[in-house]
């Protein structure tokens, strides 16, 4: 995990935020690279489950929402943590995380003051400072609240902790403008926030974090056949971008471990460097959402069938992406030490084609004797391919091996028999096989081999 952070920040994919003065709890800053493979990430899974899809629509709501949206979600009341500390160096610990990593035990759900007897009796010990003086459970509430510029009641709004809320609130919206008939999905992208006790492992778990989301509205019989056939698409996108099976696992949550509006969620588990660990989510969440909403505001929230002239509020299946910890999940995977035939080694990142920060890099052998300006002709030609780069610093191997590191699919190499004869010299990140082509041919066999 170390390699792949030092070459994240070395390559601009993800810098430590606010690093100048000394970095901000747990806040990081995508860069230039890191900001291409997101924005490829966001791009296709639109395009896969809103834009390839008749029964999906996508909307882009606010972060702040009413702050009656919490209650009938019922976060305000119960979305926290078990939080314990340190008295002798102040360190805070998720509670049922410090018992399990100790003792192997799942505390999530037990009261307050069970998970403090456990701590208590086991002589738990501070794993910063190793003493054993640790406080009393107690709850901690995960959402960051925020004053209006309005007084009186009603001033603390939130900002929100999850994308799913803004798409309950839309569904009356949605039902009234769009052409939409049962089964159908709203989708929405964006960032949420949780104020985490113990953030960590890089960009997994973060303070701020964007989510991909669907809520697939259905009849209450058709839960089971619709929760597999979404299982189903979620599988699907992990080989799409390029996870390999064996890798990727099904936790189905065991009945007593479910969310409050859940009737069954499975997690999609990754194997990342430091475990296996949740990165995608699907969950039935019934009517819960809807019949709080329809509570809490007063408004109807039924679905008209004009076919049977029944009125029912619809179930829902909420299949669930994290988009930061699918950006982990790609880099981890992608990430390949390499020894070759001369002994030498080499770092690559094998990022399908489709989610690569750069697609074709164009290197003229030489800066001088017109080679750059041959090769910054077809570096224009290809860009519509793709964000395409032109180096033209360094010895050529080096320029290869930045490439490498950055994940880039194919580079072009430009040379004096270029000028002789229209042919160039393209190199296959993951073969290093090279080979000889015309350019009018380039652009055609780059498109079909890499990005068909």
């Amino acid at each position: 995990m170390d390699k792949i952070i030092a070459l994240c920040k070395r390559r601009g994919f993800v810098y430590p935020g606010s690093e100048i003065y000394g970095g901000f709890g747990n806040s990081y800053t995508y860069g230039p690279y890191g900001a291409e493979l997101k924005k490829n990430i966001k791009d296709l899974w639109w395009q896969t489950f809103v834009q390839n899809r008749e029964d999906v629509v996508g909307i882009d709501a606010d972060i702040i929402l009413h702050p009656k949206t919490w209650e009938a979600s019922g976060h305000v009341g119960g979305f926290n943590d078990q939080l314990v500390d340190c008295k002798n160096c102040q360190a805070r610990f998720r509670a049922d995380h410090l018992v399990e990593d100790a003792l192997g035990q799942d505390c999530e759900g037990l009261p307050d003051e069970e998970v403090t007897k456990i701590i208590k009796d086991n002589n738990l010990k501070c794993t910063k400072c190793g003493k054993t003086d640790l406080s009393d459970v107690r709850k901690f509430s995960q959402m960051f609240s925020t004053q209006m510029a309005k007084t009186g009641a009603g001033a603390t709004a939130y900002l929100r902790p999850e994308t799913a809320q803004a798409m309950f609130l839309e569904y009356k919206n949605i039902l009234d403008s769009m052409r939409v008939k049962l089964p159908f999905g709203i989708a929405q992208q964006g960032k949420a926030f949780r104020n985490e006790i113990t953030p960590g492992n890089f960009i997994f778990r973060r303070l701020e974090f964007e989510q991909m989301e669907i809520e697939y509205f259905i009849r209450e019989e058709q839960w089971k056949e619709v929760f597999e056939a979404w299982l189903g698409r979620m599988k699907d996108w992990c080989d799409t971008i390029g996870l390999k099976a064996e890798h990727v696992h099904e936790l189905e949550h065991a009945q007593e471990k479910l969310s409050h509006y859940s009737k069954r969620t499975v997690d999609l588990e990754f194997d990342f460097p430091f475990g296996k660990k949740e990165l995608y989510g699907l969950a039935y969440r019934t009517n819960f959402d809807l019949t709080q909403h329809q509570e809490h505001s007063g408004k109807k929230l039924e679905y008209f069938d004009d076919a049977t002239g029944e009125r029912f509020i619809p179930h829902v299946i909420e299949p669930t992406w994290g988009l930061d910890r699918t950006i982990l999940a790609v880099l981890c995977e992608a990430y390949t030490e390499e020894k070759l035939e001369d002994g030498s080694e080499r770092t690559v990142m094998k990022i399908t084609s489709k989610l690569a920060p750069v697609k074709v890099a164009i290197l003229p052998l030489m800066k001088k004797d017109g080679l750059s300006e041959k090769a910054h002709e077809i570096f224009k030609d290809l860009q519509s391919l793709g964000n395409c780069e032109f180096d033209k610093s360094g010895a050529i191997g080096k320029r290869y091996r930045r490439q490498d590191e950055i994940g880039t699919p194919v580079c072009v190499t430009v040379d004096y028999d270029t000028l002789e004869d229209d042919t160039v010299t393209i190199r296959d990140r993951d073969t290093m096989k090279q080979e000889r082509i015309k350019i009018s041919e380039l652009k055609n066999l780059v498109r079909e081999r890499y990005f068909a």
